[in-house]
């Protein structure tokens, strides 16, 4: 078994064809074949089937897929560890964090970082809060970066709150004072997103608590699609601050106070493990975290 040939067999996996995986890797298709061939000799299996919607893999292929991702995941660490050792390398960090974070947050930090550590591999995986503290428990990642998140065996730092707050168009709440009573937000048109994860049971608790029975129109998977949704006029939407501090600033959206039930908040948190201290990269890292944030504004830092 070659790395090659598990580099070809993944791709042939994830995009469903031989075509688009040997675009992917920038190979012929004929060769993207030799390689699987290879691959299925050595195994004595049949990796791939023909099904009614094309091309999928067989038993043995589903067995083999997650240890394949492992394997090219070591030789990636492998290949990381040895070009650290390079005079001119900065070294590596490898990031854990929820998927909000990725898409309102890191993009400018990541930026000015590299700016001024340009030598520092960085490597970003996204996922759940439970996730995002599996892989730093496991060690896949040094730091996580969610919203919330304790463990006694990680140490949480927490750079800020970031609460849900309600937002709409400006037309859909015209008033100068943009204050309204729960009851009369749960009648509106309501957006809500990413349904099970912690936002969702938030949101929905603060309603259940009051005994009420919001009216859902929509239901997305990701904070991005329901502020678009919003900003479409289709509804309101409790959003994390993170997500929207732009368009408030810009007026595309207002914030809407809820006058008569507790605010929603959590916090923005980094975690490492306890015993491991953090390599210099990591702590430029969360420098420049927390002078992001604050220059982006927004709510304080609660005690805890």
């Amino acid at each position: 078994m070659e790395i090659p040939q598990v580099e070809a067999f993944l791709a042939v996996g994830t995009f469903g064809g031989f075509r688009r995986a040997a675009a992917a890797l920038r190979l012929t298709q004929p060769a993207v074949s030799a390689r699987i061939r290879a691959l299925e000799d050595s195994l004595s299996v049949r990796l791939f089937e023909r099904g009614p919607h094309g091309l999928a893999l067989s038993a043995a292929g589903r067995t083999l897929r997650p240890h394949a991702e492992q394997l090219l995941q070591a030789v990636a660490l492998a290949r990381q560890a040895v070009h650290d050792l390079r005079p001119t390398s900065g070294g590596a960090i490898q990031i854990a964090a929820v998927l909000s974070i990725c898409t309102y947050l890191l993009p400018d930090v990541l930026k000015r970082f590299q700016t001024a550590h340009p030598n520092v591999m960085i490597t970003v995986r996204s996922g759940h809060s439970k996730e995002v503290l599996e892989m730093v428990l496991r060690g896949e990642a040094e730091i996580g970066l969610a919203r919330s998140l304790q463990h006694p065996e990680v140490e949480t730092v927490s750079l800020r709150d970031d609460p849900l707050i309600l937002v709409g168009r400006p037309k859909s709440w015209p008033t100068s004072a943009r204050r309204a009573r729960l009851a009369e937000v749960a009648d509106r048109p309501l957006i809500f997103f990413d349904r099970g994860s912690s936002d969702w049971t938030l949101t929905q608790g603060l309603f259940r608590r009051a005994g009420l029975v919001p009216n859902v129109t929509l239901e997305v998977e990701t904070i991005e699609t329901a502020k678009r949704m919003v900003e479409r006029g289709m509804g309101l939407a409790f959003l994390p601050h993170l997500a929207v501090g732009r368009e408030l600033r810009r007026r595309s959206l207002v914030a809407i106070e809820i006058v008569d039930a507790e605010p929603i908040s959590r916090s923005l948190d980094v975690i490492h493990p306890r015993p491991r201290p953090l390599s210099s990269a990591a702590r430029a890292l969360l420098h420049a975290l927390r002078s992001a944030l604050t220059e982006a504004g927004g709510p304080p830092r609660r005690r805890r």
